[in-house]
């Protein structure tokens, strides 16, 4: 996955929006005026930060080393994915989804 799928992936979210609020190197993509997912387009390779449900966060970090705590985010509800070629799309696509849902309010946060 690369900056253009990722935008085009969370763009496809219904109602999600792109703003720029921390300047031109942070994509922020809200829901409901919420971000659900921010990626810094200066991170080589590509990082993006997706909200997690506080014991799910623990969980993903121990088990991928590509999953950290959140980038100049609270780490109690924030991940960084690091991507590099050890998650695949699917897994990729299922953090970001887990993210717009709970910023959504689809699932129990």
């Amino acid at each position: 996955m690369d900056i253009e799928q990722l935008r085009e992936y969370a763009l496809s979210k219904p109602d999600a929006e792109e703003t720029l609020p921390f300047g031109p190197d942070t994509l922020v993509f809200k829901v409901n005026g919420k971000a659900f997912l921010l990626a810094g387009l200066e991170h080589e390779p590509l990082q993006f930060n997706v909200k997690c449900d506080p014991d799910e966060a623990i969980e993903l970090r121990e088990r991928y080393p590509a999953v950290i705590p959140g980038y100049h985010m609270n780490k109690k509800h924030w991940n960084s994915i690091i991507v590099d070629g050890s998650l695949s799309t699917k897994q990729l696509r299922q953090f970001i989804d887990a993210s717009y849902d709970l910023v959504k309010g689809n699932k129990k946060k």
